[in-house]
């Protein structure tokens, strides 16, 4: 058990009012907090986009949040951040480089917090603090940047149960890039170009634009590299080439994987570990017909941790 403090920062996008809308994205964050004050947790804060809440989950607002949780921290303390929302991929066009797509989550105001971002905040860990990121959103695999992979889809023996009938409302959470772009290129006035994406996104975002559009980034003036063995713990909802599924059962909203995660430890208390709850949750979404695949991200030394350090 944990013998620092434990701080989070829970964070809900249901992006009403627009094509784009998921239904239990606020209610994941109602059923994480009841969660982890078990664990000890005293410091939770909640971003949420509900119609005249305070502090909205806006790309800027999440990111300040997180620094300031980092500003905070002290060895042997525990740091969480939970997000139920949107994902997206990023398509990176290098010259001499081949194609690559890096993750990121998509803030109530399309501002993206990405891959990058989120190796920026464990590395700036004091020695003996952990991070640990539960990401229910699509392509969320690999969401700190050069993090090592311990559970995927290879490790999974369960089939997906071809017999259990899905909820009627069934929703991916997915923005594809083309969608933000698009949006982005009318919030700027000016035209579609994808070799220049970068610089509208900082265009508009200014100082509170992803590290990742940062021109001293892009032009590779700035390297973020993992540590030997750093205290960033990723658990995400699917691999980075998946989707993570919201859905409606029964007059209540919820993401799949929350549920999962939820019911497994209620079931299991105190103590389970980062890999065996990853691997349990991933039991019930294939038993319950869901076809995405829920990822470990860590050192090997925390891969058997007690998530969050255990029950307080």
């Amino acid at each position: 058990m944990s013998k620092g403090t434990k701080r989070a920062v829970l964070v809900g996008c249901n992006y009403p009012k627009t094509q784009f809308s998921l239904h239990g994205c606020i209610n994941d964050v109602k059923a994480i907090r009841d969660v982890i004050l078990d664990f000890g947790f005293k410091d939770v804060n909640v971003l949420v986009d509900l119609p005249g809440s305070p502090v909205p989950p806006t790309g800027a607002n999440i990111k300040d949040a997180l620094n300031r949780m980092v500003n905070k921290a002290k060895p042997g303390d525990v740091l969480f951040f939970y997000f139920s929302g949107h994902g997206t991929r990023i398509p990176i066009f290098q010259p001499g480089q081949p194609f690559k797509q890096d993750e990121a989550i998509v803030a109530c105001d399309l501002n993206l917090v990405t891959d990058v971002d989120f190796r920026r905040f464990v590395n700036r860990l004091p020695e003996g603090a952990s991070f640990t990121i539960l990401s229910d959103s699509c392509h969320s695999g690999g969401l700190i940047e050069k993090e090592k992979e311990q559970f995927g889809a290879e490790h999974m023996m369960t089939p997906v149960n071809p017999n259990k009938p899905k909820p009627s409302k069934v929703k991916a959470k997915s923005l594809t890039f083309d969608i933000i772009h698009s949006a982005i290129d009318t919030a700027a006035g000016i035209l579609h170009d994808a070799a220049n994406v970068g610089q509208k996104i900082f265009g508009i975002f200014g100082k509170d634009v992803s590290l990742k559009f940062h021109p001293h980034y892009v032009d590779g003036l700035m390297v973020l590299d993992p540590l030997e063995e750093d205290e960033g713990i990723l658990l995400s909802g699917c691999e980075a080439n998946e989707t993570s599924y919201d859905l409606v059962l029964e007059n209540k909203a919820f993401g799949a994987f929350t549920d999962a995660v939820v019911n497994v430890i209620r079931q299991t208390g105190a103590g389970i570990s980062n890999r065996h709850l990853v691997a349990e949750a991933a039991k019930i979404l294939k038993d319950n017909g869901f076809e995405q695949n829920p990822c470990l991200y860590c050192s090997d030394e925390n891969t058997n941790t007690p998530f969050l350090g255990g029950f307080a």
